[in-house]
């Protein structure tokens, strides 16, 4: 009788210590559902399966249809959580409020927009923000680059560009136009590709010596081989500035932005939602400098925590 009771005891402990132990984490189950942002892409994927190295039963799907894109399925309440590369526009808020969606804006990190050309392209050194509208810009003429500058080849232009759902595409033409979503629209002068995946504007740019385009800095980080980042003035009394982790940290880069997710409140409620967002912010600072991302400073992931509790 009295070996009987040790075995159930050591039983009842051996089963009490699992339940605290690691295993535990395998207890925690569901789904999470996150679009948006294609430059939050990289590092909201890294997140993930670190996460699910810790919590494999947890389902989780990644996309990146752009920030635009990211905002109209949050609105529908498809997705759980909204990767952005900008801060939300008032439309979209409107948009969640009347779909009765309370969220939380947590920052995550800091980008670098980055300005690319070919490694074919030996002439660029720099440009100026007046150089980069007569590119880009609504009213834009050139169709060479001896257009944008005396001295330059008679090199057709080619650009590559984000969508326009894209968060950085919103970004950069406000940045460099005065107005989001405004761009040269004359194809039949200059050969303009647009596209969501960042990855398409990396082959493009690369395989055209005539090419410019723009995404975030990590994807030039991982291509460094293939593409030249261009150093930028906004004050042309001052030096060109290349993206660096050094000059997009202390903003001295002129494109440099931070980058966000938005979650539902609602989804909050559920166990998986709430451990997956409180790892993200947990692990942003180590993992965002793995993919080419400048970290936020430690009371800024405090204040992230703070909102989530």
């Amino acid at each position: 009788m009295k070996f009987s009771k040790v075995i159930l005891i050591t039983l009842l402990l051996s089963l009490s210590l699992a339940a605290c132990g690691p295993d535990s984490k395998t207890k925690l189950e569901g789904t999470i559902n996150i679009d948006g942002s294609s430059t939050v892409y990289p590092i909201a994927e890294l997140v993930t399966e670190d996460f699910n190295a810790e919590y494999p039963n947890v389902q989780i799907t990644v996309g990146f249809s752009g920030t635009g894109g990211g905002f109209t399925k949050f609105a529908a309440g498809e997705i759980d959580i909204a990767n952005a590369s900008r801060k939300i526009k008032t439309a979209e808020a409107e948009a969640l409020t009347a779909a009765k969606i309370e969220y939380l804006e947590l920052k995550i990190a800091y980008d670098g927009l980055s300005v690319v050309v070919s490694k074919e392209n030996t002439w660029v050194d720099f440009l100026t923000f007046d150089e980069l509208k007569m590119i880009f810009g609504a009213d834009a003429t050139a169709t060479k680059w001896s257009d944008v500058r005396a001295g330059w080849p008679d090199e057709a232009l080619v650009i590559y560009s984000p969508g326009h759902d894209s968060g950085t595409f919103d970004y950069f033409t406000e940045a460099v136009n005065g107005k989001a979503g405004v761009i040269r629209q004359d194809s039949e002068s200059v050969k303009i590709s647009f596209s969501e995946d960042d990855n398409v504007l990396v082959t493009g740019v690369a395989g055209d010596k005539g090419s410019i385009g723009y995404f975030g800095f990590a994807y030039f980080e991982e291509n460094t081989d293939k593409l030249k980042a261009v150093p930028l003035v906004k004050d042309t009394t001052k030096a060109a500035v290349a993206p660096s982790f050094n000059a997009i940290a202390d903003a001295s880069y002129p494109l440099s932005r931070p980058l966000f997710i938005y979650v539902n409140k609602a989804s909050l409620v559920r166990e998986e939602v709430k451990t997956y967002v409180t790892f993200f912010i947990e692990n942003a600072k180590e993992l965002s400098k793995e993919v080419g991302y400048v970290s936020l400073p430690d009371a800024d992931y405090t204040a992230a925590l703070a909102l989530l509790k």
